[in-house]
């Protein structure tokens, strides 16, 4: 890898994560406080896209967790590593914050029965944006078979296996594309927080996502360049 696209790789991965922390910890400040002056807002109810996102986000970054812990036991990489531990930490964190929002709203980290994934998102148009096609049709998705991808962008258990099976560069290509999907998925589904949500704290989380995970789509555009593969169709 070039010294350029190295800087460039420390400089967006580094600030990513500060980036992501620093709204995550703006929203944890906010939400303690009641948002300053603003009167406390209403709880949301199970059905709500706060709830909603809350859920499926948190499934959405347990699987980036469990794919940037498996491309670091596979590779010797020290940029893809420095980028999984990155993906990893942040990730988790949020998925805290996230789960933690539900517990303080006494709601279930589970969608109350006969909603499936992604039903939050499903009237107000966002399943028509980039990464996110595969909604269209999403009350008939109880009854497919996804192979685990449960939501837009999500690796399939098939593809995970891959993953896991892969060695050295062949792996990084892999984790870089399948992330790269991911990424997709997951910043489509916070933009949808953004203009859906109501919780002060949970949209600013939602848009200091999209700003994190478009940097390191970018990067990891930069990442698969150089290894003489591309983002995948």
């Amino acid at each position: 890898m070039s010294a350029a696209l190295d800087r460039r790789t420390r400089w967006v991965a580094g600030s990513a994560v500060a980036l992501a922390l620093l709204f995550a910890g703006a929203a944890t400040v906010a939400s303690a406080r009641g948002d300053g002056a603003a009167p406390a807002p209403r709880t949301p109810i199970a059905e709500s896209a706060d709830a909603g996102f809350a859920r499926d986000m948190a499934v959405h970054h347990q699987q980036a967790v469990e794919m940037s812990f498996l491309v670091r036991d596979v590779t010797r990489d020290e940029d893809v590593r420095r980028l999984a531990y990155d993906i990893a930490n942040t990730q988790a964190n949020q998925r805290g914050m996230l789960l933690g929002w539900l517990d303080l709203w006494e709601l279930p980290k589970t969608a109350p029965d006969g909603q499936v994934p992604m039903a939050w998102m499903a009237d107000d148009g966002a399943h028509s944006g980039h990464g996110v096609e595969g909604m269209q049709g999403m009350q008939g998705m109880e009854d497919m078979d996804h192979d685990g991808a449960l939501m837009p962008g999500m690796a399939t258990r098939a593809e995970l296996g891959r993953l896991r099976d892969a060695r050295g560069e062949k792996a990084e290509i892999l984790f870089l594309q399948l992330m790269t999907d991911h990424h997709e998925g997951g910043v489509a589904m916070a933009r949808g927080c953004a203009s859906r949500c109501t919780v002060p704290a949970e949209k600013r989380l939602a848009e200091g996502m999209v700003v994190a995970q478009q940097s390191e789509l970018d990067l990891m555009a930069d990442m698969l360049a150089a290894r003489g593969a591309s983002p995948r169709p």
